[in-house]
């Protein structure tokens, strides 16, 4: 609930996030997003971003931001990131929340919003873990040139994409995990 002031409830922000999600498993989900931290405050001024790190923190203070949500914690694999991150979201009052597989596998999550943007069809949900599905197999309904598809990754993304074409055949069925790729499951 909305106070006189703008504020709200951290648990109440989290609350109305987690009520998007078709929760299945809530022991999976809870390992796959939660609050980092809780600064005890109401939030007034939310900031968002992919990943958490310190860069993204300072930036959160620079702006006034009470709380912020990300796709990614802090990761795992850098040595004391999540440490450091956690000692200055708590130095500088503002809390953290995360979402993180449950965001990827959900109907509007990171990949079924790219298969949309690039007018693709889903056909199979891919990459079951635990429940939650971070892949997907799509396809257009008519086939585009491999380079009409890099062409169309690369505006949406607004980077370069890294792309080997081993033959001439055009792109009709796109296997798709968001991610950096540089973690594998058991």
């Amino acid at each position: 609930m909305l106070r006189g002031d703008g504020s709200i409830d951290v648990s109440q922000i989290v609350e109305r996030i987690n009520e998007l999600f078709n929760v299945t498993n809530k022991e999976i989900y809870a390992s796959e997003s939660g609050v980092t931290y809780h600064a005890d405050k109401e939030v007034k001024k939310i900031g968002y971003c992919v990943n958490l790190t310190l860069e993204t923190i300072e930036e959160a203070r620079i702006h006034g931001v009470d709380m912020m949500i990300t796709h990614h914690d802090a990761w795992d694999e850098i040595y004391g990131l999540k440490e450091a991150c956690t000692e200055k979201l708590a130095a500088y009052g503002i809390s953290h929340y995360y979402n993180h597989l449950p965001l990827d596998d959900c109907n509007f999550g990171t990949n079924d919003s790219l298969i949309k943007k690039l007018n693709l069809e889903i056909i199979k949900r891919t990459h079951e873990w635990e429940g939650l599905f971070f892949g997907r197999i799509a396809q257009y309904e008519k086939e585009i040139e491999f380079k009409d598809f890099v062409t169309k990754l690369e505006f949406l993304l607004e980077e370069p994409v890294r792309f080997w074409q081993f033959n001439d055949k055009m792109v009709n069925r796109v296997g798709l995990v968001c991610g950096n790729g540089a973690q594998q499951l058991a």
